[in-house]
This record gives structure tokens, C-alpha cells and sequence, in this order.
């Protein structure tokens, strides 16, 4: 028998493969100018320092960074993390646990909590990959509107008492894919929602640091009363996607449980990332270097706001405050998908809305990253994005 007829697990059956992995393979190509991916700026990642941090680790705990380490984590990066997170919330957490980035955190606890067709409450549009991931674990997505604040907390209520969920993921400061904050009396409200319906709270706040004006909010976390809301961070986006330290934080009861289901996934995430990502904390590095790459941040996103002012009628766009992204609506007859490969023959990549729609449709939308261009890519990519919006009006 020829191995094509492998049968696959029917997890499988709804899950295509993350549309960004595939756009990555199109802007490979010389001469592209993606708004596509979600990367920190080449500039904003501390090469040399994280270069010194790891010389200086191994030096005096080469050893034992260099065996099996525990999978609750490295023990003095566990120690500063829960510092760490503490501060970041205003509240102390029972428990946290290093991840593998904070995808890692979401597959957790996904394993931890969901059986096949128990119901997952998601925002409307989602982070795609974590929507793929509660596709792999068989949970039944349901959508929660959102309005330009950000999730709708009566929406929320409405689809808890319908459809009795389990988990509600959001990520609720500046949102992959829109851009959006939500404000802190729907954070509380959506506190006060899990604790009176029994509902988990994935609250994915990856971005939080990234702000470029605007007042900080409190976490959702830091509302909470009875421990029915995970935290799960990520230094991803300060420090190095590469070195693929994340966390969660929150009850110890949920946190047990993701730490046996991580010992089948990979025993523990590397004590040396973890190590580095630890003296950042210790040596109180984070705030200069947070400090530093958002300012360069904040000026490609209002360039990039400058010239999708310039775009025709019929085209919105969010402002966000902070975060990599900005969410752009077309007029309804634009398929971004249809119009990709005519941006993509004149080099320019983005990332089409509806990949990010647990529902499908909203085919005249399109997500917008400015981290990772230069300001002269801004300048062409989005000149060359207008001509071909106004093309097709």
C-alpha cells in the first residue's frame, strides 16, 4: 500500500496550516516589502546584550543550565518571573510556569481543559494561530463581536448563557489582528462574567509593553476574584521571538496540570533562554530596552496611519495606541484575497482578513504589520497598497 493512503487524525480535518506560514514562503522573495508576519524590527532585537547575558549564565551556572532542568522551569527565572508578573498585574499570582512562547501557553491549556467539542467563546476576528490550535483540540469556536473598544461584554453574556462555553480566549490590548484595546470597564466586566458564569479566561496579552501613547490598563487579571483567568505572557515582542520564552500565570490547580501536560511536549524550555530571559529581569534591563524600541514603533505605525489617510472613500482603518498591527476594511466588493496576488506581483505582502475570522467571510479586510519595515518600505508598500485599492473601486 503506497503511504498517500496514511489515514490522519480527524483533528486534522478543519486545520489548513497557519495562511501566514504560507504568505512567509511569498515574501521571500527578493525585493518584498511585507506588512505580512508579525516580527519585531531586526534593529529592536539586542543581539550583542543577549550575547554577553548568555557568556555571563554560563559562566556561573553553565552546569546545570546545561543538563535536564526541571519542567516547572529554571528556578531563578521562576523566582524573578513571579516578581515580574506581580508587578505587571498589581496582583501576585499563586503560580506561573515558563513556556515555549506564549503559543505554547495557549496549546497547554487547551490540553489541560478542553475535550473534543466542549465550547470555546473567541473575538471576532481572532490571532489565527490560536484559533488553528483550538481547531487541532476539536473545541466548538463561537464568536463574540467586537465594536471599535474591543470585545462586547453584552454579546458576551448572550453567547455564555446560550452556548454554556468553557473558555473565552482574548487577547485584549492592542489585538492581533486589529489593533484594539479593550477598556477597562469591559475588563472587568469580563472578570465579573467568568466568575458568575464559571467560565476560564485565556488572556493573552503579548503586547501590553508595546505602547506608543495613550494610558496603560489594567490587565483583566487583576479584576479577578476567584482565579477563573490565566495570564499568559510572552517576551516574544520586548526581548527575542527566537529565544521562545512565554508563561502563564494564575491558579495553581490549572498551572499543575499545563506542567504535566509540557512534560510530554518537551520535558522544559531551554535553561539558557530562560537563564537570559532571567538576568533581563534581575539586572532590571526590560524598561530601557521596552523604552527604546518603542519609540522607533510608534513612528512607523503613525506613518503608517499618515498614508492609509491618503487612501480613497470607503476605506477605515483602526488607530491603535500601541501594539504591530493595524486592521484596514475595504469597500465590500474587494476580495484582499483575489488582490494579494496582484500586491504580491508588484512586491508588496500582507495578510487577508478573513484567516482571522473563525466564521469566514469579511473577504474585504486585511491586516496590516509595520514592525518589521523600514521607513522607505512604508513610503513604497503603502503607495504601491493605495493604487491598487483605487484600481479596484
Amino acid at each position: 500500500m503506497d503511504i498517500s493512503e496514511v489515514r490522519f487524525a480527524s483533528r486534522f480535518d478543519q486545520v489548513t496550516g497557519s495562511a501566514i506560514r504560507e504568505i512567509f514562503k511569498v515574501i521571500a522573495q527578493p525585493g518584498m516589502i511585507s506588512f505580512a508576519g508579525g516580527n519585531p524590527s531586526l534593529e529592536a532585537l539586542p543581539d550583542q546584550q543577549v550575547s554577553e547575558l548568555a557568556q555571563y549564565v554560563l559562566a556561573h551556572d553553565g552546569k546545570a543550565i546545561l543538563q535536564y532542568g526541571a519542567t516547572e522551569g529554571y528556578p531563578p527565572f521562576v523566582e524573578s518571573l513571579k516578581s515580574y508578573v506581580a508587578d505587571q498585574l498589581g496582583v501576585s499570582v499563586p503560580a506561573v510556569l515558563p513556556v515555549t512562547g506564549s503559543t505554547q501557553a495557549m496549546d497547554l491549556l487547551c490540553k489541560a481543559l478542553l475535550d473534543p467539542g466542549d465550547t470555546v467563546l473567541v473575538e471576532n476576528p481572532s490571532f489565527l494561530g490560536n484559533l488553528q490550535c483550538l481547531k487541532l483540540y476539536q473545541a466548538n469556536l463561537v464568536t463574540v463581536e467586537s465594536d471599535e473598544d474591543g470585545l462586547i461584554p453584552d454579546d458576551l453574556e448572550l453567547k455564555i448563557k446560550k452556548h454554556h462555553p468553557k473558555l473565552l480566549y482574548t487577547i485584549p490590548t492592542f489585538q492581533n489582528p486589529t489593533g484594539k484595546t479593550l477598556p477597562d470597564s469591559r475588563r472587568r466586566a469580563v472578570a465579573d462574567l467568568a466568575n458568575r458564569y464559571g467560565m476560564v479566561v485565556a488572556e493573552d496579552d503579548p503586547y501590553r509593553d508595546l505602547r506608543y501613547e495613550g494610558e496603560k490598563v489594567r490587565a483583566i487579571k487583576s479584576y479577578d476574584q476567584n482565579g477563573w483567568v490565566m495570564f499568559l505572557g510572552s517576551f516574544s515582542k520586548t526581548i527575542s521571538p527566537g529565544l521562545r520564552i512565554g508563561y502563564i500565570a494564575g491558579d495553581a490547580g490549572i498551572i499543575r496540570k499545563c506542567t504535566i501536560g509540557k512534560q510530554s511536549t518537551d520535558v522544559h524550555s531551554a535553561n539558557l533562554n530562560q537563564a537570559v530571559v532571567d538576568q533581563y529581569l534581575r539586572r532590571n534591563l526590560l524598561p530601557d530596552h521596552i523604552r527604546s524600541i518603542c519609540k522607533g514603533y510608534g513612528a512607523k505605525m503613525h506613518q503608517m496611519l499618515q498614508y492609509l489617510e491618503q487612501f480613497p472613500d470607503g476605506v477605515s482603518f483602526t488607530r491603535p495606541q500601541g501594539g504591530l498591527f493595524i486592521w484596514a476594511e475595504l469597500p465590500v466588493h474587494i476580495d484582499t484575497v483575489k488582490l494579494l496576488s496582484k500586491a504580491v506581483e508588484r512586491k508588496v505582502a500582507y495578510v487577508p482578513g478573513t484567516y482571522f475570522c473563525a466564521d469566514g467571510g469579511h473577504l474585504n479586510t486585511l491586516r496590516l504589520n509595520f514592525s518589521n519595515s523600514t521607513p522607505q518600505q512604508i513610503e513604497t508598500g503603502m503607495s504601491i497598497l493605495n493604487d491598487l485599492i483605487k484600481s479596484e473601486i
